[in-house]
C-alpha cells in the first residue's frame, strides 16, 4: 500500500482532483479518497498538515494521513462484515461511555468549585512527622554550588572565597562572576538535588559517592581546559530519611489526592441523600 501511494499518489490526487471538481462532494470539497461510501476531503487533510512548510513535507504528511485513513476505514468495513448485529450493536457502550464522561466532567467541576486546594505548611509537617518511614531516599542528595571555569581565567583563590559567602549579597557576586568567566554553573543552595546530577558535570569518576560526600566538602579538579569546583554545603545520603523541603510537593499532592478522595465520597453519599429525601429512586426488593 504504501509503495503505492508513493508511486501513483500524486497522480491519483490530480485525478481525483479533476474529478471532483466536476462532481459536488456532500460538502461541496474535492475528494481525494473513497473506500465504500465513506469520502476522505480535501479540506481535512489541509486541517492537518501545517501551513507555510516545505512542499516535499507537506506530500509525506498528506500521504500518510491518507494512509491512515484508509486503513481505518478498511478496518471499520471488514469489521462490519464479520460481525453479526448483536456483536456490532454500540448503544450500551456508548450510553456507558458518555454517562462515565457526564460524571467525570460533573465531578471536575465540583473539585473546581468547592474543594479545598490550599495545604499549609504545618499540614505538610504534620504529614511528615507522621509518615517519615515513607520518605526514605532511593539516592544521594545536596545542596551544592557547581562551577566550571576555563583554565586560563580561573583564579582559583577567588573563586573558592566567593563560594564560601553563602549569604544573599555573596551568592549574588558570585553568579556575576559566573556569568562572565564560568563555562558551566549551577547554584543550589536552596534546593536538594541529585548529586549524581552533578558528578556528571566532572571529568573524574567517583566510585563510593557516599563515602565521598562523608570526607569531602570541596572538591576541585584541573585538567587541560577547565578548572571544575564543586563545593558541598549540605548532603543526606541514600536510605536516610528525606528532608521535608526535598519532598515537600510530593507531600502536597499526597494530601490533595487524599481529600480529592474523601471529598468525592462525601459528594456522592450527598446525592444519594438527596435522592432518598426527594423520593427520587425506588429500590423494588421483591424482584431481587
Amino acid at each position: 500500500m504504501s509503495d503505492f501511494i508513493k508511486r501513483y499518489g500524486l497522480i491519483i490526487l490530480v485525478g481525483l482532483f479533476i474529478f471532483s471538481c466536476n462532481e459536488k462532494g456532500d460538502k461541496g470539497k474535492s475528494v481525494v479518497a473513497e473506500v465504500g461510501d465513506k469520502k476522505l476531503y480535501q479540506n481535512d487533510i489541509s486541517s492537518v498538515v501545517p501551513t507555510g512548510i516545505e512542499k516535499e513535507d507537506s506530500t509525506v504528511m498528506a500521504d500518510d494521513y491518507i494512509r491512515k485513513w484508509v486503513k481505518k476505514e478498511l478496518l471499520i468495513q471488514k469489521a462490519e462484515e464479520n460481525l453479526n448485529q448483536e456483536q456490532k450493536s454500540l448503544n450500551k457502550e456508548i450510553e456507558d461511555y458518555r454517562n462515565s464522561l457526564i460524571i467525570y466532567k460533573y465531578k471536575n467541576e465540583l473539585i473546581k468549585q468547592r474543594m479545598d486546594t490550599l495545604v499549609t505548611d504545618m499540614q505538610i509537617e504534620e504529614y511528615y512527622d507522621n509518615h517519615q518511614d515513607n520518605f526514605n531516599l532511593s539516592q544521594n542528595i545536596v545542596k551544592a554550588i557547581f562551577i566550571k571555569v576555563p583554565a586560563e581565567f580561573a583564579n582559583q583563590d577567588q573563586i573558592k572565597l566567593l563560594c564560601s559567602n553563602t549569604a544573599v549579597e555573596g551568592l549574588n557576586e558570585l553568579r556575576e562572576y559566573c556569568l562572565q568567566y564560568a563555562k558551566g554553573f549551577d547554584i543550589f543552595t536552596d534546593n536538594w538535588v541529585d548529586f549524581e546530577a552533578v558528578l556528571k558535570n566532572i571529568p573524574h569518576d567517583i566510585t563510593d559517592p557516599g563515602e565521598f560526600l562523608k570526607r569531602n566538602t570541596l572538591f576541585e579538579l584541573t585538567d587541560e581546559d577547565y578548572y571544575y569546583l564543586v563545593s558541598i554545603l549540605d548532603y543526606k545520603l541514600r536510605n536516610e530519611i528525606a528532608p521535608v523541603d526535598f519532598v515537600y510537593e510530593n507531600i502536597k499532592n499526597l494530601i490533595l489526592n487524599r481529600r480529592k478522595i474523601d471529598f468525592l465520597k462525601q459528594m456522592e453519599e450527598n446525592v444519594y441523600t438527596e435522592g432518598i429525601r426527594n423520593n427520587k429512586f425506588k429500590i423494588h426488593k421483591e424482584n431481587r
